[in-house]
């Protein structure tokens, strides 16, 4: 099979889909593998690093799209690519189609086959590609979060972990899955007060015990979670339900409960965020006011830190991209249910409910 590596196109956007052991692995299955001039740069990774491993660099994206059977991205085809792309190809990336109608409508119009990274479940039931970059986010939202109360940064002017004689900052977790939990643990180490919510009893008990206890694990509701924006300086939003749109669990009006210069942290905005006042917005321009409430919503939070986060998807992606080149999307689909459960759109036609239901599209069932 020919696989294909281009250039990641959306602004501030880092990573790269393979690293060089990758293109090795393909190489040595018997396929050729495509690389983008410049595709592993934000990454520090050279193309002659490609080369090295049996990679054929090319120079535009319209070489790796017109020749790949199976292109492997990072983010969303952009406009741009959705023009390149064509039917009976396969395109594995993160998608996050619930939170974008015109691409799921001009991906469907292309009549390529989409595998969502952010849709795969194991056989345990977890999502193994949304982990890694989970994490990254999570991590990263305390970080920028610290920044952002900074008064030069419009924020409050609150040191996140306070010092003696000043009482640390309040952080509101909003979700316990692995972006709530990792917010929560490095804004613990930082000395803040943290509560995280979350309506899953068991996983809350779990986290009560391995969690340090500046860290109150707390059952979500609408009283909870109003209660706790009244006091909190920092708001972090991770809630996921795989494939859909994130439900908005803080409303317009629940921003007047919040004070001034406080900072919403909206993780959820790749599916469309769980703040009503959440819109995208970039590395380059990540912030805006409303009511005097700081939201940061940038989409592609791990991009920026794009080694860490390339090299932490790719160990994750890369035994996938081996399965599909060996078998072909329907093959694979067959043999594994990890696969079967990424694809979201398979040759033209919607397969996934939750986009489906997201849109009132219509839905058909996948059945390789």
């Amino acid at each position: 099979m020919i696989v294909g590596v281009p250039k990641e196109t959306k602004r501030d956007e880092y990573r790269v889909a393979l690293l060089p052991v990758g293109v090795e692995e393909l190489v040595r299955g018997g396929h050729r593998v495509l690389v983008q001039a410049g595709a592993g740069a934000g990454s520090g990774l050279a193309d002659e690093a490609y080369a090295a491993c049996g990679a054929t660099v090319v120079e535009g994206p319209e070489e790796v799209f017109s020749a790949a059977e199976l292109v492997v991205k990072v983010k969303e085809p952009q406009p741009a690519e959705l023009g390149l792309l064509r039917p009976g190809q396969a395109l594995f990336t993160y998608f996050h189609f619930a939170a974008d109608r015109a691409l799921t409508e001009g991906f469907l119009a292309t009549g390529a086959t989409a595998v969502a990274y952010e849709t795969l479940r194991d056989d345990r039931g977890r999502l193994p590609l949304l982990v890694p970059m989970s994490e990254v986010a999570g991590r990263m939202s305390i970080q920028e979060g610290a920044k952002y109360l900074e008064k030069p940064q419009m924020g409050r002017g609150i040191l996140l972990g306070g010092v003696p004689g000043v009482a640390p900052a309040s952080v509101l977790v909003l979700g316990a899955g692995t972006v709530g939990a990792n917010a929560a643990k490095v804004a613990a180490g930082f000395g803040a007060n943290i509560a995280l919510l979350d309506t899953n009893l068991e996983r809350l008990r779990y986290l009560d015990d391995v969690t340090p206890p500046n860290i109150d694990c707390l059952y979500s509701d609408r009283h909870t979670i109003r209660e706790h924006l009244g006091r909190a300086d920092l708001v972090i939003g991770s809630v996921l339900i795989p494939g859909a749109r994130a439900p908005h669990l803080v409303e317009r009006d629940d921003l007047k409960l919040m004070k001034p210069g406080a900072v919403i942290i909206d993780v959820a905005i790749d599916q469309g965020g769980c703040v009503a006042t959440s819109r995208p917005t970039t590395h380059a321009e990540p912030t805006y006011l409303v009511d005097d409430i700081v939201h940061y919503c940038v989409t592609n939070m791990p991009g920026a830190v794009g080694r860490t986060s390339t090299y932490a998807l790719c160990n994750a992606t890369l035994p996938y991209v081996l399965e599909l080149a060996a078998a072909g999307v329907d093959e694979a689909a067959r043999a594994s249910s990890a696969i079967r459960s990424a694809i979201n759109v398979h040759r033209g036609r919607l397969v996934q409910p939750a986009v489906a239901a997201a849109f009132g599209l219509p839905c058909e069932r996948y059945q390789p």
